[in-house]
């Protein structure tokens, strides 16, 4: 009997033993999610930072063209209209500068439909129509 005795404590020293090993590799298994769970939140922290920093710079450049937008003023931005626009309506008496549509519109009287929405959509965009 002590032979067995002896037998089931060497067994059981060996499961303990046995025991003791998968408890620390389950520790440093845990350990170490523990580490990338840490590292990944501040991976995530950083990514965080760097959008927020962008987001940032985006609404301050947002806001300096909104304040150039309201200060500029329509006159300020330089406006042409072709050469061959002018040229029509200098042969009808219409100067530079801002035009009334009444004389434009008796000046444009020989062209076609699409060429007066043409001639007036280049006045209306260089801001010479009244």
């Amino acid at each position: 009997m002590e032979n067995n005795d002896n037998q089931i404590m060497e067994r059981l020293e060996a499961a303990t033993s046995l025991l003791e090993r998968t408890i620390t590799l389950l520790e440093e298994q845990q350990g170490a999610g523990e580490v990338a769970k840490i590292s990944a939140t501040v991976e995530q922290s950083r990514r965080e930072a760097e959008l927020h920093e962008k987001l940032a710079a985006a609404e301050r450049e947002i806001a300096e063209l909104k304040a150039e937008a309201t200060h500029s003023t329509p006159n300020s931005v330089r406006r042409t209209v072709p050469a061959s626009t002018s040229e029509m309506l200098a042969k009808h008496g219409i100067a530079e500068g801002p035009v009334d549509v009444r004389t434009l519109d008796a000046a444009l009287a020989g062209l076609s439909l699409e060429q007066r929405i043409a001639v007036k959509s280049q006045l209306l965009r260089a801001g010479a129509i009244t």
